[in-house]
């Protein structure tokens, strides 16, 4: 579980609360207090650089800090869309527990806690428990603002994931690009048997693909249905080496005589050819206008793959499936994948060892692991319970109808709600435990090979 800034308020005397009561410190740490904290931070990250060094963990502390970038940015839309509205944010810190570092600029301190699990903004008055120190304030809480504005702030945490997810997507389709099939050869395959055709012929890796039979393929997913299609029968390659166009004939093997050709290759059950050449991959981009289209559609492909995922962990079924992870029964596979994957949630131990293995795969994995990071987060802080973010959405969505309704301004009484948030705190607690246990007993098989 990624999102943990929802906390209780010292005030608030129940669950939900952004940690918004009022209830800090307003003059902030001291100028000696501030320079004590800051030699700590100091020392902290100096510690941390000089362990990263050492063990040779750098990649993976970069896809570490991506993620917190994500929680801080995550913070500053909740942050930003509060002081336009004009509410009182007391505090901006990121991380829990211990303070290493903070400082006030104005009515807010900002900070650094000891432990990176996430962050929170403070905004005063939520909702009705949540107490305010100075009745001057009760203008600039959160409950006194309009629909719209409430709306806004409770939003903003998902809206960010939602947009550094399609910047992401951006980047993937154009500047990095994506990997891509090229006509291109990158590997031969090699019998047990002894020489396959592709090596027979003559074929190198590098060559490009010009021409087979004379005919000209625009991707290579064209090539292999047409060898596939001809066992036995004599095919004319021309192909691109060193600049030139040579001549190469190769007449591939029928895999349903010769049994299977390669170790994890099936015999085929009806006559299918077989010359022993793949295809090298290239990173293909796309101009910056045709990258926006495509961003826009893969976000909404990954933004319903993750709601389907979500709705199947949470299903009858995706239960006696998680159940069946914990307890040693489950299907070995990928999280939460509602075509027939394992399901299961990932722990910060099993997040780090996941951007370790994207970190060692290239930046194309990392990018692709943070953009489903930050889809998973936003669509997840959304659900309409507290104390997620969408809790706070219903919540202004009920009181802007039930003011409509009955002609007068309606504040929904929060205590109502606690039967039911108090079974989602129990859950999460559940879900943060059991995908620790999952993570230190049965760690996911590496998702980039």
């Amino acid at each position: 579980m990624t999102d943990t800034r929802e906390s209780t308020s010292p005030d608030a005397g129940a669950p939900g609360a952004r940690r918004m009561d009022g209830g800090s410190d307003l003059d902030g740490p001291r100028p000696a207090e501030q320079r004590s904290a800051l030699l700590r931070l100091v020392a902290v990250l100096a510690g941390l650089a000089a362990i990263t060094i050492f063990t040779g963990t750098t990649k993976v502390v970069l896809v570490v800090v991506g993620l917190l970038l994500s929680i801080v940015l995550h913070e500053a839309g909740h942050f930003i869309m509060a002081k336009r509205g004009g509410m009182k944010a007391t505090e901006f810190f990121v991380g829990f527990g211990p303070r290493l570092w903070s400082v006030r600029k104005g009515e807010t301190e900002y900070g650094i806690k000891a432990l990176p699990l996430g962050g929170y903004v403070k905004i005063i008055g939520m909702h009705n428990l949540d107490k305010i120190e100075d009745p001057a304030d009760e203008p600039r809480t959160y409950r006194q603002q309009s629909f719209p504005r409430r709306f806004a702030v409770a939003v903003a945490g998902s809206t960010t994931h939602f947009i550094i997810a399609f910047v992401l997507f951006f980047v993937l389709f154009a500047v990095t690009g994506l990997p891509e099939a090229s006509l291109r050869i990158g590997e031969i395959s090699k019998l047990a048997t002894g020489a396959s055709p592709a090596e027979e012929a003559g074929f190198r890796v590098g060559d490009r693909v010009v021409s087979v039979d004379g005919r000209t393929f625009s991707k290579w997913e064209d090539l292999p249905p047409y060898i596939r299609s001809r066992p036995e029968q004599q095919l004319r390659f021309v192909v691109e080496r060193d600049g030139r166009q040579v001549d190469l004939t190769a007449t591939p093997l029928d895999l349903s005589k010769v049994g299977a050709p390669v170790d994890d290759r099936p015999t085929a059950s009806e006559p299918t050819g077989f010359v022993g050449i793949g295809p090298a991959t290239e990173m293909v981009r796309v101009n910056p206008l045709a990258a926006l289209g495509r961003s826009a559609r893969a976000e909404a492909s990954g933004l319903a793959l993750v709601g389907q995922s979500l709705a199947h962990v949470f299903s009858p079924t995706g239960i006696k499936e998680y159940w069946g992870v914990i307890s040693g029964n489950g299907v070995a596979g990928q999280a939460a994948d509602p075509e027939g994957g394992e399901t299961r949630f990932m722990s910060p131990v099993g997040f780090v060892r996941v951007a370790g293995q994207a970190a060692d795969a290239g930046l194309f994995e990392v990018l692709n692991l943070l953009i489903m990071i930050n889809l998973f987060v936003g669509v997840f802080n959304l659900v309409p319970l507290l104390p997620f973010d969408g809790g706070h959405v219903m919540i202004a969505v009920y009181e802007a109808i039930r003011s409509k309704v009955t002609g007068r301004r309606h504040f929904l009484d929060v205590a109502k709600l606690m039967p039911i948030t108090y079974p989602v705190f129990l859950v999460l607690a559940f879900l943060a435990v059991s995908s620790l246990y999952i993570d230190l007993v049965r760690p996911l098989s590496n998702p980039f090979q």
